[in-house]
């Protein structure tokens, strides 16, 4: 009989995460109780922040305990509903898991439409991602025509959306990335001005030449090396809002030094820069014009995007690591039935 397949956090990793702290199991597919619906997971999103869940640290989300499953969204198929509102056959999105089946209450899923995206989508353009680029960018970056934007992680699942946005707002648009067919693929398909691959060993000066009337926003998604040389060009009135950190997610211990903060801080005050962190599900009063604006940009052309789909949950740990490595091309996905 078909069992429920599922990883469980097994313990707390340091560094990378491997099979010692995310365990594959089989256990029995659950049943769905009063107003319960069962679900077979069809699509599960892979993203950053799902590093930060492993850890026993404070932080905007509750972390996983030891044995609970790992988080994830997913696009899943309803296979039996003791709900009216839901039946057989309908797709739903919701953060059920690492896992092939789950149970839950209508209240903690979205119906998708299959006509305005694909469903893998709802995971990434029209989905979390998209909708983290949409409000970090026009809420917190707020682009003007003419200005420079410089989006890190540019070919990710959140900044291939910030930069053909940006575009629409009439902004200069470099992206940075860690491959050369990132940087063209981010070039030729979504029509950023520039791209500049951070591994070089002229990065900052390639960045430099890039951005010749300095940087006007920073999305910032890595932190690290690129953050550095990004705050050597920002301009006066600067805004970065900050959406991750993914070089810093394994760190074991701190940078070496000197101590930059004091520096930093003084840049801040002279050139009235404005940081802001955010996190999307606090701005949900923004979904309902998102999806309605992403829905026509997908249906005109304006916005295009790339996933990296992998094969089977038993696949999705090694994925995992890879996005943490900056092996995925766009918006990774497990897909799993």
């Amino acid at each position: 009989m078909e069992k429920n397949r599922r990883y469980i956090l097994a313990d707390r990793p340091v560094g990378m995460p491997d099979e010692t702290h995310l365990k594959l199991e089989e256990v029995e597919i659950p049943e769905p109780g009063p107003n319960e619906v069962l679900l077979k997971t069809r699509y599960l999103s892979l993203d950053p922040y799902m590093r930060g869940r492993m850890n026993d640290t404070a932080s905007y989300a509750t972390p996983l305990q030891l044995g609970d499953v790992m988080t994830g969204e997913a696009v899943s198929e309803v296979v039996t509903s003791n709900q009216p509102d839901l039946k057989p056959g309908d797709l739903v999105m919701g953060r059920t898991g690492w896992q092939t089946y789950s149970v839950t209450t209508p209240e903690n899923l979205t119906r998708i439409d299959p006509s305005l995206a694909p469903p893998s989508a709802w995971l990434g353009v029209i989905g979390m991602p998209g909708f983290t680029a949409y409000v970090g960018l026009l809420e917190f970056g707020k682009p003007k025509a003419g200005e420079t934007v410089v989006v890190s992680a540019a070919s990710g699942a959140v900044g291939q959306v910030v930069g053909q946005i940006a575009k629409m707002k009439g902004c200069r648009v470099v992206g940075v990335a860690g491959a050369e067919d990132k940087c063209r693929h981010v070039v030729d398909q979504y029509g950023f001005d520039a791209c500049v691959n951070y591994k070089d060993e002229d990065f900052p000066e390639q960045l430099k030449a890039a951005c010749p009337d300095g940087i006007d926003v920073y999305f910032e998604n890595v932190g690290g090396k690129v953050f550095d040389a990004v705050m050597t060009l920002v301009n006066n009135f600067a805004r970065i809002p900050v959406c991750g950190r993914i070089a810093h997610y394994n760190q074991t211990s701190l940078p070496e030094g000197p101590d930059r903060l004091i520096p930093f801080m003084g840049q801040i005050l002279i050139k009235r820069l404005m940081f802001r962190g955010f996190i999307q599900s606090d701005h949900s009063e923004l979904l309902p014009a998102f999806r309605q604006d992403m829905a026509q940009w997908l249906r005109d052309g304006t916005v295009s995007y790339q996933e990296d789909v992998v094969e089977g949950i038993e696949n999705a740990l090694t994925a995992f690591q890879g996005l943490l490595q900056g092996r995925n091309r766009g918006k990774l996905v497990v897909k799993v039935s």
